[in-house]
């Protein structure tokens, strides 16, 4: 089946497109790339979604806008993939849309939202879309988050140890793959760096490229030592958080508690580069990880890395491996785009795409909601079995 995956995560810079063949091999997913692409939101819209994310108010006019516009640059670049790529010839369209809330209360999530009208990818594609997978996780008790973790889980199975995925998103969270499989969000990862830099430059720059200003900067320890007394760090797995936690005006309360209002921005991006550093490795050796396997825009940030190698080695100790995804033949920015490509597949033959252990739900749960393409709905039969391990090739 070949399935395009799509995803924009919580940085809503751009929108991923991984087309992939995925084939069943016994109880193993053999995963061919087939070929990606990435665009840019339109600037008026990444302007308007950065507008409505929290804790800005909104409107039910704004959020209909925005599902609708979304869901056209979705369907927009779906179709690119379609006919650059697949020769006109996919079988289905995976999309996670784009998160805009996920609603946290004592813990517990109570309802998750992500835009874009899946309707729009299918009109333009003509190809069944599954869409829509964290809620049915919600509704069975669970995070909804980090959704990725059976992807994970197939996937590095083979490695020895407890290896560990990584994402470096907006959020940063992990899967450790062995044993019962346990997930979670450990805190910001992109999300404060990229709003102070946004902040400073009065919106030139949205990200710290290539970790060039953190790399001028030195940690503040007054302010590094009020962020970390974030009391989201103490609390247990699975847990999942966001931009209603750590956005601009979170970080200018606690640059003002601390006493360091006025810092200067390289000393503020490197302070958040040790802060992202510090949580995921405290994280990781909590949860005993010995081989961290990083993807997502973070691995892009050099200045990141290698204060995170640092802190895995004083948390881990030095028998702790860090790698990037691309070390494992899978593209670091085509990561998540893959994962719900294959959580589309499953959805789609009818295999619950959820580990429970790493989301908190009551029970595994065939994910998303189907639109149907041009064609009709033919689903294939259910798959006799769940596959047990996953191959890139």
């Amino acid at each position: 089946m070949r399935v395009i995956g799509m995803m924009s995560g919580t940085s809503y810079d751009a929108i991923d497109a991984v087309a992939v063949d995925i084939k069943r091999d016994g109880d193993e997913l053999c995963v061919t790339i087939l070929g990606s692409i990435s665009e840019s939101y339109s600037a008026g819209l990444r302007t308007d979604l950065a507008a409505q994310m929290p804790p800005a108010a909104t409107s039910m006019e704004d959020v209909c806008r925005l599902d609708t516009r979304v869901g056209q640059e979705f369907a927009k670049l779906a179709a690119r993939a379609n006919m650059e790529i697949c020769d006109g010839r996919a079988d289905a369209v995976a999309s996670h849309g784009q998160t805009m809330f996920h609603w946290v209360q004592g813990g517990r999530v109570l309802g998750t939202l992500q835009l874009g009208e899946p309707a729009w990818i299918a009109e333009a594609t003509g190809c069944t879309v599954a869409s829509g997978f964290r809620t049915r996780d919600v509704a069975a008790g669970g995070q909804g988050a980090p959704l990725v973790s059976l992807f994970d889980v197939l996937w590095l199975r083979h490695l020895s140890g407890s290896p560990a995925a990584l994402n470096l998103g907006g959020i940063a969270n992990i899967t450790v793959t062995s044993g019962e499989p346990l997930a979670f969000d450990t805190g910001p990862a992109n999300a404060l760096i990229d709003a102070a830099v946004a902040a400073a430059t009065g919106g030139a720059l949205s990200y710290d490229h290539d970790g060039e200003i953190g790399a001028r900067g030195t940690v503040n320890s007054a302010l590094l030592d009020q962020l970390l007394s974030e009391n989201y760090y103490g609390l247990p797995a699975p847990k999942t958080t966001g931009k209603e936690l750590f956005h601009l005006p979170y970080l200018t309360a606690a640059m003002a508690a601390s006493g360091t209002a006025d810092l200067a921005l390289p000393d503020v991006v490197a302070t958040l580069a040790a802060l992202t550093a510090r949580t995921v490795a405290e994280a990781v050796a909590k949860a005993g990880g010995t081989t961290v396997v990083a993807s997502g825009g973070g691995t892009r940030n050099p200045t990141l890395m290698k204060v995170l190698a640092q802190e895995l080695l004083r948390s881990c100790g030095s028998g702790v491996k860090l790698l990037t995804s691309d070390d494992l033949g899978l593209p670091s920015a085509a990561k998540e785009a893959v994962a719900f490509a294959v959580l589309g597949y499953l959805t789609l033959n009818g295999v619950p795409g959820s580990v429970p252990s790493c989301t908190g739900a009551r029970h595994a749960s065939i994910l998303g909601n189907i639109t149907p393409g041009s064609r009709g709905l033919s689903l294939p039969p259910r798959l006799p079995e769940p596959p047990t391990s996953l191959r890139i090739q």
